[in-house]
């Protein structure tokens, strides 16, 4: 499918949510856990919290798509668009899925997802141009944090996340995804 009919194939299934491989596949995402549903809440609280505050950009959920530049369509759990970049992009485009990679990603991972797959889904966004990435994984209480081609674990939720220097001013409270 182009793009525009990728675009429309979203909008006639609403009740689905989809994402599209860089080959084309198309990808049926399940709804999430309540578990799962409550930690993205706190995840996205705190950046839009963090965001509010700070008026550096815009922050969105986890049923925005964007267009990639290798061709995929993806959606984050959280993302973050300095409002710099966003100034040079068409508000026609923010109406559709916007061929954006955002600053700034984050992923949960959920009972059914696996790491591996996960980490490669991270390693995309980043070769696409994000320039920061966490992939929580709230069971075990870690996080892989991806900047540029570099991976580093951060282990244990008792110590906060800083999102410097990508997102200047935010500390994110791990200790808040414990359920």
């Amino acid at each position: 499918m182009t793009d525009e009919e990728f675009f429309r194939f979203c909008q006639d299934n609403r009740d689905i949510k989809f994402e599209r491989s860089s080959t084309g596949e198309i990808i049926v995402m399940s709804p999430t856990t309540y578990s799962t549903g409550k930690r993205n809440n706190e995840i996205l609280y705190q950046l839009s919290k963090w965001n509010k505050a700070f008026k550096l950009g815009e922050t969105v959920d986890s049923d925005t798509g964007f267009y990639l530049p290798n061709g995929a369509m993806r959606n984050p759990d959280a993302a973050w668009i300095g409002k710099e970049r966003l100034k040079n992009i068409d508000k026609d485009e923010l109406d559709k899925f916007p061929r954006l990679v955002p600053d700034f990603i984050g992923e949960l991972k959920s009972k059914s997802d696996r790491i591996q797959d996960l980490k490669e889904k991270m390693k995309e966004w980043m070769f696409n141009g994000c320039r920061l990435g966490w992939l929580i994984d709230a069971d075990e209480e870690v996080v892989y944090v991806y900047e540029g081609n570099n991976e580093r674990l951060h282990k244990g939720f008792d110590a906060d996340l800083s999102g410097e220097p990508v997102l200047k001013g935010f500390s994110f409270i791990l200790s808040e995804l414990r359920v």
